[in-house]
């Protein structure tokens, strides 16, 4: 009592570790352990690796230097100067490191040295798993913004990193004494009570002085039951084993009661007494334990007598519920069980029934298959072996009679998948090759639908692929006969001799019986392709109704009905098909296969066109196709153009080989029209002699009929006797002389703009060479005329001043027409060819730079003479000087050159450019020869002569007022 009352008195006194003096905020701490910490925390420094107090006024420990100490010497100081500072509580505080207390060791055994700490053992020894930074964090912590001087002569351990000190939780409350005095008071009364059975006998002791007599007890029962031999014990005690008799028994005293009679009365008697005392023994422990337990004894008899009068009971009970649950079962279950018994037997025999009934049936199956195949019902006999394998796998698996039935079964089916793809190929094979007057697409369609159906039961899809060889087996014959048919009908062909090849026979044709041919066999084809798109329509049919995609149509539905349940229709099938079909085909299936059936229409199409190009390539190897008029060549075009169209209403998509074979054949048409006009206009050039020809009629037709229907084309030709060639070129009331050369220029034109008419395809080919032909045309005349180059082509003395003109004017008549050209091509050129357009502006620009560069010439040539002239001019009488009438008279010259060539207004331009250049001229000479308008007698010669020049300019039809004024030929002062 005294020591808890001192433990009490200590805790009254005011502990230095309990609160921080130091820190403003009036922090509790629970243990040492806390204030240690936030010491080391808020209340020390480290310089280095040493450690200075700062627990103190001013922040200076009074009992630590200020140098610092070790970690070592600083926790002993907290311990001894912070925390255990009151006399009485060094001792217990004594060795203060990171703990408050030291435990007691404990002995921990040798497998457990290396395990994890023991929260028994070891909740006061510090281990690594006490660490609460690791080294990789202190060393990666990247809000450190340098490292520390001290870093690497610090101590580690739980303090190696600083650390923002974390106050308690003001969540979890201080428990304290008085928060257990509401369960003192309530546990006050069973503590009592408990106290006092403490200060009681204990059942230890009664338990233990029951025991003791108990013990004694047995110990004296012991002592006289060890009197009895161990053998009298044994629980195989038997007197009829010889060694236990012996033992009981022993063989000396019977020997010896051979001897003495006495000694044998003496020994068995004591034998007999020592027996009797063990029996007493015996009896007396056996009386001890029955008087021990008669109660018991007592007890257990009374139980037994009435157990033995409950069990008679029990037992008359038992007899008589076993009585009546045998009444009751006779009268309530076993008739009841019979009648389930009856009914399992009839269901068994029911069963049995239809076993033997569905056996039957199987058995039947072969036969029913053979019917079906001869009636072409292939999917009904499929079905019928897919049912009866699945029969035979079910419900009559394991039946010993029809173990062969499943093998012959697979058997036929294979049999009936070669009978479906040569019974297909059967009828497509007749259906192509049927006489292509039989104009009927499809024949015999109940039978192309019984093998599809049957075919698409198998999955198999290669259908497609065999009607498509057959249908270019078919087109081969196709062509082979028409040709035949076509060289057998031609009269004027020796089809006696057979040697030669087909294709030879067909190149003997002229070109009506081979358009004739290529129309027939244009024909032909469209019949086959007809007939492939009616059975595309069909296999379209019965691959969607397979696939559930489509409709069927059957005899008991009635079109408006169809309409209304269905959006999807078979509309190519004519024949009824049963309305509840199984689907056959995946999604997936169908999309494939509708995408083949589609891919074999087109290149059944694409294999039609590839054969017309054969036959078109072999007549074409002669040169047949190349010597064809444009308006023969217009009509094959057209011939395939209606083909080509035809095959893609079709087949739905539009096949380019045999046009393009075509656009081959009319480029080289194109090429050759185009040799023969380039080489043509070439010849007509080189002997061009450049002087005005008469314009025959049929070329004032055309212009006529160019001007009255504004179209580029050639006129109906129409005779007209009487009328005579022109002298001029009349086009729309204005007047062109021209040569032959540009009159057969102005009419390949046209002949070009026929063709772009009459084959639209090439009008990018013919553009770009009728610009050539353009182009050569304004070349060679720029170097016939200007270049004088008809000199020695065709023996001209010079190139006169109307050589010239008359150029020039042929010139215009191509620039006048060069428009109409523009806009003729434009209404022909696909959009992405208009760019083509613009080589008609840039040949329009090179002519008309052309034609200026022939009045420049004529321009130059009248400036040299005048500069000749003027040059030997001399102003002195008689006037009018010699020179001035010479150049007046070379002006009327050509005046007279041109009059009847170029129109007024161009030749008024041209004389105004030669009057100016005749001013220039003058002023330059008058300037040379000092004479001036000063009213002297050399001024009044030069007027008179100037007088003479304007004067002679009134006899020049309408260049009668362009010499009015002169006077600007003097220099001005």
């Amino acid at each position: 009592m005294s020591s808890i009352s001192d433990s009490h008195q200590l805790e009254k006194r005011a502990v230095p570790w309990k609160l921080c003096t130091i820190c403003k905020e009036k922090l509790i701490f629970k243990s040492p352990r806390e204030f240690t910490r936030h010491l080391r925390d808020f209340h020390c420094t480290k310089e280095g690796g040493s450690y200075v107090c700062r627990y103190g006024l001013n922040d200076v420990c009074p009992s630590l230097p200020v140098e610092g100490v070790s970690d070592r010497d600083y926790e002993d100081h907290i311990a001894r100067d912070h925390v255990c500072n009151q006399p009485g509580l060094d001792g217990r505080f004594k060795g203060f490191n990171h703990m408050s207390v030291q435990p007691r060791p404990i002995a921990v055994p040798p497998n457990m040295a290396n395990s994890e700490p023991s929260v028994v053992q070891d909740q006061h020894r510090w281990t690594v798993f006490n660490a609460s930074v690791n080294l990789p964090a202190a060393l990666n912590d990247p809000r450190l913004i340098k490292r520390e001087t001290d870093f690497f002569s610090k101590t580690w351990g739980q303090d190696f990193y600083e650390k923002t000190y974390i106050p308690p939780s003001p969540f979890l409350p201080d428990i304290e004494k008085f928060h257990f005095d509401k369960y003192l008071h309530r546990t006050a009364g069973r503590l009592k009570k408990h106290q006092k059975h403490l200060q009681g006998p204990s059942q230890l002791e009664e338990q233990e002085t029951f025991l003791t007599k108990a013990v004694k007890q047995t110990e004296k029962n012991r002592a006289e039951l060890e009197q009895i031999p161990k053998l009298f014990m044994n629980p195989n005690f038997n007197l009829e084993n010889p060694e236990t008799f012996n033992a009981v028994f022993p063989w000396t005293q019977v020997e010896e009661s051979r001897v003495d009679n006495s000694g044998i009365r003496h020994s068995s008697k004591l034998l007999q007494e020592k027996l009797s005392h063990y029996l007493d023994v015996v009896e007396v422990q056996i009386a001890r334990q029955i008087s021990m337990r008669s109660e018991a004894f007592f007890v257990t008899m009374t139980s037994h007598d009435r157990l033995q009068e409950k069990m008679k009971a029990t037992l008359g009970s038992i007899k008589h519920l076993r009585d009546k649950i045998h009444a009751l079962d006779e009268l309530m279950a076993r008739g009841s069980l019979r009648v389930l018994k009856y009914a399992k037997a009839k269901a068994n025999h029911v069963k049995l029934y239809k076993m033997l009934k569905l056996m039957a049936t199987v058995h039947q199956t072969q036969p029913t298959i053979q019917t079906l195949l001869s009636t072409n019902e292939f999917v009904g006999a499929l079905d019928l072996i897919a049912t009866t394998q699945e029969v035979l796998s079910q419900e009559l698996a394991g039946i010993h009679s029809f173990r062969h039935l499943g093998s012959q079964l697979a058997e036929l089916a294979k049999v009936i998948d070669i009978m479906m793809q040569e019974d297909f190929l059967k009828y497509v094979s007749s259906e192509l090759n049927r006489p292509v007057t039989d104009t009927v697409p499809l024949t015999d369609e109940e039978r192309l639908v019984a093998v599809l159906f049957g075919m698409l039961r198998l999955q198999r899809l290669d259908f497609i692929e065999l009607y498509r060889e057959e249908a270019f087996t078919a087109m081969k014959a196709v062509v082979k006969q028409t040709v035949i048919e076509a060289v057998l009908a031609a009269e004027d062909i020796d089809t006696e001799d057979n040697t030669g090849r087909l294709a030879d026979h067909m190149r003997r044709l002229n070109y009506n019986q081979w358009m004739q041919l290529v129309m027939d066999l244009f024909s032909n084809y469209l019949v086959i392709l007809n007939r492939a798109k009616a059975f595309h329509g069909i296999a379209s049919d019965v691959i969607g109704i397979a696939a559930g995609k489509t409709k069927a149509l059957t005899p008991v539905t009635s079109t408006t009905e169809d309409a209304m349940n269905s959006s999807e229709q078979a509309t190519h099938l004519n024949v009824s098909v049963a309305e509840e079909v199984d689907v056959m085909l995946t999604t997936d299936s169908f999309n494939k296969a509708t995408a083949s059936l589609r891919e074999m229409l087109y290149s059944i199409g694409d294999h039609a066109h590839d054969r017309c190009v054969k036959v078109m390539n072999a007549r074409a190897k002669d040169g047949f196709l190349e010597r064809l008029s444009s308006a023969e060549f217009v009509a094959l075009s057209r011939e395939v153009e209606k083909f080509v169209t035809d095959c893609e209403c079709i087949c739905g998509r539009r096949s380019m080989s045999l046009r393009g074979s075509l656009q081959s054949q009319a480029n080289r048409i194109v090429n050759r029209f185009h040799d023969e006009r380039r080489n043509k206009l070439s010849l007509i050039l080189d002997n061009e002699r450049w002087k005005p020809a008469d314009v025959p009629t049929e070329f004032q037709i055309l212009v006529d009929h160019i001007s009255n229907t504004g179209k580029l084309s050639l006129p109906e030709k129409k005779t007209d006797p009487e009328r005579k060639p022109g002298e001029f070129l009349m086009v729309d009331e204005q007047r062109f002389a021209v040569v032959g050369t540009v009159l057969m220029l102005l009419k390949i034109i046209v002949e070009y703009c026929q063709i772009v008419d009459d084959i639209p395809s090439v009008a990018p080919d013919l553009l770009t060479r009728l610009i050539d032909l353009l182009k050569i045309f304004n070349s060679r005349t720029c170097q016939l005329v200007l270049g004088a180059g008809a000199l020695e082509l065709v023996g001209l003395k010079t190139i006169s001043t109307k050589n010239l003109a008359l150029a020039s004017r042929c010139l215009q008549l191509v620039v006048y027409f060069m428009p109409r050209l523009k806009k003729h091509f434009e209404g022909k050129l696909i959009s992405k060819s208009m760019n083509m357009l613009k080589y008609f502006d840039q040949i329009l620009k090179d002519y008309k730079d052309h034609i200026d560069e022939i009045s420049n010439k004529l321009v130059t040539i009248m400036e040299s003479m005048v500069h000749a002239q003027l040059s030997k001019w001399e102003v002195k009488a008689p006037m009018p000087s010699p020179c001035f009438r010479a150049v007046c008279k070379q002006m009327s010259k050509l005046h007279e050159a041109v009059i009847g060539i170029l129109p007024e207004e161009q030749i008024k331009v041209l004389f105004i450019r030669i009057n100016k250049t005749f001013k220039r001229l003058l002023r330059e000479q008058l300037v040379k020869l000092n004479v001036t308008n000063d009213g002297g007698p050399q001024h009044g010669l030069v007027t008179s002569d100037l007088a003479f020049y304007a004067g002679s300019f009134k006899t020049l039809r309408g260049l009668e007022g362009l010499a009015n004024e002169v006077n600007d030929a003097w220099e001005k002062r």
